[in-house]
């Protein structure tokens, strides 16, 4: 019985979609820009990398094939492979937004049907009521920040007067969010994670699709930082996902990093959480060794989107992107006849671009596994086309309005 790994390069985008004009995102390509960055000298970092952008084994593959495919383009001081060895293609959302929940569920075969809720660029950013409810159930002084905010930053300005006052730090963006960051020994890990599960409830009629905690450490005096206790409280997908599928089936499912928090903890079987795409990319890697025919590992690459996307950081962008290319020699040795791998997307988040959110883009699509023949898989008009493949592959019959590629 077939095995299957799906990877998420979170927001590891290859060129603006059709409708990107309506997100304020024309002109947006993570892929082609760190590229041609890197080619023309801005990738460089001391002690960390240095020239074009190398990325010999996702070459190897079709990267280069698939972001032509996208843009009409080459990727800047990328040679593409002569003959692929992988089927290589792009996605196009159709989901409204350009967030890791939507683009998640569209790449497991339920694309959203309904508009996300936003909180509007003001100060104050949130309604009076829900800041009202959020400080009475939370047992709250009050709350900070109440604006659109880049998160090291808020974190930076307030950490002091959180600490002193006890008010957590809330925050928001362009995307369907509300955040809450607190220092993990003033404030509370765990009330931090209580208090996110009151405001999920109370942001379910506003249709806001994460809740985040973002909890930190530090001082005033030595700085703060953000550690590797992220939680993410989402709404539910929808309608039925490859997860919910295979679930039913009695398939065995490993989700690696935040792609139980993205499902809601629905049908993600074993959860495993890591800190930093290495460590993630490993764990994946192990639950691969252990499982069983029939089942599927779902693994998410945060650190694209969190460290190097938010902070348009382009060095550091290209490096983890390099520092994935070398790991794909031991996912490839690891894979039995029989297996699939498939390497996906879910937004795209322009380093080179304005602000510091996601942008709406095309997603690249890499398919590959012993015995797959290689070849161009072209424009795929969903995400979903990726659950539709996958269900096939693994005999659960194809799941949700998707076309297999395989």
């Amino acid at each position: 019985m077939a095995r299957a790994i799906l990877i998420v390069l979170d927001s590891v985008g290859c060129g603006a979609a059709a409708d990107a004009d309506l997100y304020g995102d024309a002109g947006a390509d993570t892929l082609g820009h760190i590229a041609q960055a890197c080619r023309n000298g801005r990738g460089d970092r001391e002690n960390l990398r240095r020239g074009p952008l190398y990325l010999p084994n996702l070459t190897r593959l079709g990267l280069a094939q698939a972001y032509r495919a996208s843009t009409g383009r080459d990727l800047a001081g990328i040679v593409p492979a002569a003959a692929p060895q992988g089927r290589h293609g792009f996605g196009v959302e159709i989901s409204q937004g350009k967030d890791t929940p939507s683009g998640h569920w569209e790449i497991a075969g339920c694309p959203v049907p309904f508009d996300w809720g936003y909180f509007p660029d003001t100060r104050p950013a949130f309604p009076p009521a829900l800041v009202a409810g959020i400080v009475s159930e939370g047992g709250l002084p009050g709350i900070l920040g109440d604006r659109h905010a880049s998160g090291t930053a808020i974190i930076d300005e307030l950490g002091a007067e959180h600490i002193r006052s006890g008010k957590p730090i809330c925050y928001t963006s362009v995307d369907s969010v509300f955040q809450i960051a607190a220092h993990e020994q003033h404030f509370g890990l765990e009330r931090l994670y209580g208090l996110c599960r009151i405001v999920r409830r109370l942001v379910d009629p506003l249709r806001i699709g994460r809740v985040i905690a973002r909890p930190f450490v530090g001082s005033p005096e030595t700085g703060f930082s953000r550690t590797g206790n992220r939680r993410d409280f989402a709404i539910p997908p929808p309608g039925e996902t490859l997860l919910d599928r295979l679930a039913a089936q009695g398939r065995s499912v490993v989700s690696v990093g935040k792609i139980g928090d993205i499902f809601a903890h629905r049908a993600t079987g074993e959860e495993i959480k890591a800190f930093g795409n290495a460590a993630m990319f490993e764990a994946a890697l192990s639950a691969l060794e252990r499982l069983p025919e029939g089942g599927f590992v779902f693994v998410n690459l945060v650190d694209f989107d969190t460290e190097f996307g938010h902070r348009r950081d382009v060095p550091g962008y290209a490096a983890a992107l390099e520092a994935f290319d070398r790991t794909l020699p031991a996912l490839e040795k690891r894979l039995r006849p029989g297996d699939l791998a498939v390497i996906t997307a879910d937004h795209g988040n322009d380093p080179t671009f304005r602000g510091t959110d996601h942008t709406r883009e095309h997603v690249p699509i890499l398919a590959f596994g012993p015995g797959l023949a290689a070849g161009a898989i072209g424009r795929r008009d969903s995400f979903a086309d990726i659950a539709a493949s996958l269900g096939d592959w693994l005999g659960v019959g194809s799941v949700g309005p998707g076309r297999s590629f395989l």
